[in-house]
């Protein structure tokens, strides 16, 4: 990423949230912030749910340009018509995934904390690799992904990358040089005013 460019907002929705109204904040989100990409995140297996939301987030995002894409949930991409599929397995599913979407369909790989596997997943194809938590939280296995790994990468690899994760304003503050994509989620959605919240964020950018 060069010197003169601004990081981009990737927005994540909440593992849980209720159809009745949260198309709606999301929507106003999207009208209030340039958003990049919005990951359909939920929690759920049950597939109703799932095609529902994806549904109903589709429309939000693509009335207004914005690109979706689903985590893990690859046969649902075409079935929705939604942009592509967030892996979570690193680089392991990725040259398959690839073969089965095609080269228009975004394909992006979570790695944790592991150079080595962002490594194989922009290798193996990937549109972005994404690392985290970039912030201290009790999920996961506690491991952080730290600057000098996103400073290394903005160094060496073109492949795009996400900070996402526990974000807080000092941590966006220091990791928006060294990195082309916040992956931002429940840093917003627990607030009634997501709008103010994100903006907020936004102005940490250095």
């Amino acid at each position: 990423m060069s010197e003169i460019e601004q990081p981009q907002i990737y927005l994540i929705t909440p593992p849980e949230f209720e159809l009745s109204d949260f198309p709606t904040r999301l929507a106003g989100v999207l009208d209030s912030h340039e958003i990049a990409c919005v990951r359909l995140a939920l929690s759920t297996r049950d597939e109703d749910r799932l095609l529902r939301a994806g549904d109903a987030l589709r429309e939000v995002c693509h009335a207004r340009d914005v690109a979706i894409v689903i985590d893990s949930h690859i046969l649902l991409v075409e079935r929705l018509g939604l942009d592509g599929v967030h892996l979570t397995d690193g680089a392991r599913s990725l040259r398959k995934t690839r073969k089965e979407l095609g080269d228009d369909a975004i394909v992006g790989a979570f790695c944790g904390s592991s150079r080595h596997d962002g490594m194989s997943a922009a290798e193996s194809g990937a549109d972005y690799v994404a690392f985290g938590p970039v912030g201290k939280t009790p999920l996961f296995d506690g491991t952080v992904a730290e600057y000098d790994l996103f400073e290394w990468w903005s160094q060496m690899i073109e492949v795009p990358v996400v900070a996402e994760g526990a974000l807080s304003v000092d941590l966006i503050r220091q990791l928006s040089p060294v990195t082309d994509f916040f992956g931002i989620g429940q840093e917003i959605w627990a607030s009634d005013a997501p709008e103010k919240i994100l903006a907020d964020l936004k102005a940490a950018f250095a």
